[in-house]
């Protein structure tokens, strides 16, 4: 390993060029005009894999955008390691709160700053490299490897599950491996055991045929804009706790263990609000803020919509007005449950002289790794090796669907290591990545493969 760390650390100026590279290419998988740049995304990542010593790089069409799959096979009787990584980014909006142009990557004392960067074409870059590093140094693996590189995840990988259900041989293996987390802080290495499903829905009103006057129709005929604001409102009692009935019915239950656990990790509330300048919080009554983040359900409004919203002032009663929310959900909950049951909330409260449309976008179950998986503590011998400190573990917010995937269809647990930090700035302006983490997370994986063997022959 001495070797193996020694090629990582004298190549950091030319992996950050790469990633730069890498990073330039606008691979926003939701807008059409940007289809052509995903599809380039996924080739120059092709094409790095098969530089870094990997075989059968393939780009797999999809009804969509591409998937990439590479392999390293060689190294008879050795476990199997599945890493999966998303080479497409969230769109770019608003612009103007971005110091710099989000695909002209800059960097700013530590921070590589660009779209992508820490989600997630800045970590999958890592493992690329890792794996370079061994192979260029050694010429072999202590491991079997296949690569699994998706394009839509920013959209609900629609097109992934299909195409794992026809590929179970091609990705067959022991355990997978992502790194689409976030470390608990600066050099506070953690590894996150638990994951949050989702369920992504939006609500479409109508009331009269056209937008009217708000004075000379305004009481009597129904307004779409003030109806979503009804119906959204309803779906929290006045604790912020979720209104809908069932809603909480088959959540597992933090036992006094998990929350010791999670009292264990260095959170300071104070720095916290001060980060985001809130004056408060409301946790769910009962439970505390990191206990409410990482293991209770929540259903969030991420966008609302209905009548003139220019500059100035316009008395109009709008005929249309929508929603989009999203249900964060924990173990025991299942995402087509929830949302018929807030699907049926709703409904109930539609009043006369309204019309509905409800439109499903995305889902994805909650997931949860062991701590005393072999694989999961071999992360955690690796990240103190590198960041010389025995890493925390903490439950995640967000959702990463196809972790529950691995799981029911191919039947592995997945490690999830991640490196970036909280202050990534992940789906919002300036994104960016730690650059000393992207390096010591490189460090970081090569141990992973090279301990991997030994904790899964226990």
């Amino acid at each position: 390993m001495d070797q193996i760390l020694a090629q990582i650390r004298a190549s950091r100026e030319r992996y950050q060029k790469e990633l730069i590279d890498f990073l330039r290419i606008p691979s926003i998988s939701t807008t059409p005009e940007n289809a052509g740049d995903v599809r380039a995304c996924a080739e120059h990542l092709r094409e790095r894999c098969a530089e870094a010593g990997l075989d059968n790089c393939v780009i797999h069409e999809t009804a969509r955008h591409p998937i990439v799959t590479a392999e390293w096979r060689k190294a008879p009787g050795a476990p199997t390691v599945l890493v999966y990584g998303h080479y497409d980014v969230q769109p770019v909006d608003p612009l103007d709160l971005w110091d710099s142009p989000p695909f002209e990557p800059v960097i700013r004392g530590n921070k590589l700053v660009a779209r992508g960067s820490a989600d997630d074409k800045g970590q999958l870059y890592i493992h690329v490299k890792a794996v370079e590093a061994m192979l260029k140094e050694k010429g072999t693996l202590p491991v079997n490897l296949v690569f699994l590189f998706e394009g839509e995840e920013e959209i609900g990988s629609p097109n992934l599950e299909p195409f794992i259900r026809e590929h179970k041989e091609l990705l067959k293996a022991d355990v997978a491996l992502i790194s689409d987390t976030a470390m608990f802080g600066e050099n506070l290495p953690s590894i996150c055991t638990s994951l949050k499903g989702l369920t992504y829905m939006e609500l479409r009103l109508k009331g009269p045929n056209r937008d009217l006057h708000s004075g000379e129709f305004g009481g009597p005929v129904r307004n779409p804009a003030n109806v979503i604001c009804e119906l959204m409102a309803s779906l929290w009692d006045k604790e912020g706790r979720v209104a809908v009935e069932g809603f909480y019915d088959k959540v597992v239950e933090l036992s006094a263990a998990d929350r010791e656990d999670i009292a264990r990790l260095p959170f300071d509330e104070a720095a916290y609000k001060k980060d985001l300048e809130v004056d408060g919080l409301r946790p769910e009554k009962g439970y505390t803020t990191m206990e409410h983040l990482g293991s209770r359900p929540t259903i969030d409004v991420n966008g609302i919509w209905g009548g003139y919203q220019d500059e100035g002032a316009k008395t109009v009663l709008p005929s249309l007005a929508g929603a989009k929310f999203s249900f964060r959900l924990v173990a025991g909950q299942r995402h087509a449950e929830i949302r018929a049951l807030v699907e049926k909330h709703l409904k109930d409260r539609i009043p006369a002289g309204i019309e509905a449309e409800f439109i499903e976008h995305h889902g994805g179950e909650p997931a949860m790794a062991p701590i005393d998986h072999p694989a999961v503590q071999c992360g955690a011998e690796s990240m103190e090796k590198v960041f010389g400190r025995k890493p925390f573990f903490q439950r995640e917010g967000g959702s990463i669907p196809i972790v529950g995937t691995f799981d029911t269809l191919l039947g592995i647990k997945t490690v999830l290591l991640g490196f970036s930090l909280p202050d990534c700035r992940i789906h919002s302006p300036n994104e960016n990545m730690d650059l000393p983490n992207f390096h010591r997370g490189i460090e970081t994986i090569a141990w992973f493969h090279q301990l991997l063997p030994r904790y899964l022959a226990r």
